[in-house]
This record gives structure tokens, sequence and C-alpha cells, in this order.
């Protein structure tokens, strides 16, 4: 997968930028960087993103802040009606880390938030829909009322105490080359979610033996090939909870468990609520 270099034009009567954007369908975005810092809210839909050297799936609500030059793409499902995932991008002018943007003691800590963002920040779903209705708004306003407006985003962004570093030090261009072979995992995962899948079938596409593939995994994702699968189990009975009216006891097999008892409790492991409470925080 080839890397490109963009450059995000920002007006000169502006600080930053914000906009609607749609992902590209599964397979079609492109692995870029950028000077920017950028921030990442998906409005609505699913799909994986790609982030230094980190995959990971995402879905509605998901929230990253990142620093420059650190290279990254999301790759989006298609929903039934062929809709691709839609996310509100805030993009800040090159340099600003060294401007007098936020330079005044008030806002040592928003400095410090993006001095953070080097490897990436993955603000975890709590309170994030706050967040969105702030960026909503942004869109919508003009001069000084939407700078207010993003300081409100950055003052939201500050209380968030649950989040997590993305990618890390050992990310290198020579990652790139490997994304190839990783997808060929991912696409056998997504095909197969509803039946039973083998970590020798997965090592095999890669033409590794299932140790030497577990070891190949861990380190090009920093995931085990298992806790992936349950991941995208679980988010994929997340989704389904929260858009459908199907049983609970139907979503478990479609979701590739066979025992409610085990997918209850894989499934509170992961979105710290059980099925049921999850699906009533949407009705």
């Amino acid at each position: 997968m080839e890397l490109v270099f963009d450059k995000i034009h920002v007006p000169h009567q502006h600080s930053f930028i914000g906009r609607k954007m749609e992902h590209s369908p599964n397979g079609t975005a492109r692995m870029h960087a950028h000077k920017n810092f950028e921030l990442n809210f998906v409005i609505a839909g699913s799909g994986r993103r790609i982030i230094g050297n980190n995959i990971s799936s995402y879905e509605d609500g998901d929230l990253v802040l990142l620093g420059p030059d650190l290279p990254h793409c999301w790759h989006s499902f298609m929903d039934d009606e062929g809709t691709s995932s839609t996310s509100i991008v805030v993009h800040f002018f090159e340099d600003i880390i060294s401007s007098n943007f936020f330079n005044i003691p008030e806002l040592e800590g928003v400095e410090c938030l993006l001095r953070k963002a080097d490897l990436g920040i993955w603000f975890k779903p709590k309170n994030n829909r706050l967040i969105q209705a702030s960026l909503e708004k942004l869109l919508a306003l003009e001069g000084l009322e939407r700078y207010i407006e993003l300081l409100k985003v950055f003052n939201l962004l500050l209380k968030i105490e649950d989040y997590e570093f993305i990618s890390d030090t050992s990310y290198s261009s020579t990652f790139l080359k490997d994304l190839d072979k990783i997808n060929l995992v991912y696409e056998y995962v997504f095909q197969h979610i509803q039946e039973g899948i083998r970590q020798e079938e997965a090592a095999a596409l890669l033409h590794m033996t299932p140790g030497a593939f577990c070891r190949y995994f861990k380190k090009k994702t920093k995931n085990t090939f298992m806790a992936y699968v349950k991941g995208v189990r679980i988010r994929l009975a997340a989704k389904m909870l929260a858009e459908t009216d199907k049983h609970i006891s139907e979503i478990c097999y479609e979701c590739g468990y066979n025992n409610i008892a085990n997918f209850n409790h894989q499934f509170k492991s992961i979105m710290q609520n059980t099925p049921s409470n999850y699906r009533k925080i949407f009705r």
C-alpha cells in the first residue's frame, strides 16, 4: 500500500477547518499523512482504521486525535443501502503547536494534549456524544463563535480520563508492506464471522504455521488473533442490538457464539454492559 503525503489547505483567514466526510469503501482508502493535527469523530457507520502501526475496527462514536505526519486511513463497510461511514473531521493549520493559537496560560492543557497526539489518541466512547453535539454546532458557525465552540470541544476532551495511545514508537514505513497480508486475514474473519473461525485457516492464507502466524499478527497489530476475532464479533453484536429488533439469542448465534451465557459474558467484558441493557440505551 502506497503512503501519500497530503497537503491540507486551511484558508489564511481561518486557523482550522471542519467538515463532514464520507470514508472510502473497504479496500479503496489510501494510506496518507499530513502536517496538520486531525480530530476525527465517526458520526455513523463502521469499518476499520489504520493509524501508524495499529489496525482496529471502528463504529459510530469513535473519536481520535492525530498528530502531524502520522500515517492513517479509514476503510468503511457499506451498509445494506450502500451507504458508507461518515465522520466530522477537523484539521488545524500547519505549525499550530508553535504558533500563538494556544499560547495563553488557560490553554496550557490543550497544548499538552496536542503534544501527546504524535502516536494518536483514542478517546473511549463514554461522553463522546456531547462532543458530537458540539462538533455539529461548530460546523454551522462562523468566526469567533466557531472558535469558541472549538474551545468547548477541547474542554470536553480534557475531561476524558479513559483514553489510549493508538500507535507506538516502533512504527516504520515497512509496516505498509504488511497491510495487504493483514487485509487478507481481516477479510477471512468478516466472511466467516458467523461460522467457526480457525486460526490454522487464517495462518494458511499467509503460508505460515499457526505459531508463526500468531507471533506475526501480534507484532503487526498489537493484538492477538483470537482477541481481534472476539472484538469483531462483539462489535457486530452491538451494531445489531442497536439497529435491529432481533432477539438476543438470534444475534448471539449470528455472531458466531453457540452459548448465550458465554455471549453475555464476552459482550459485557468489552462493552461494560449486558446485551439487554446495551439495547435499552438505543430504545
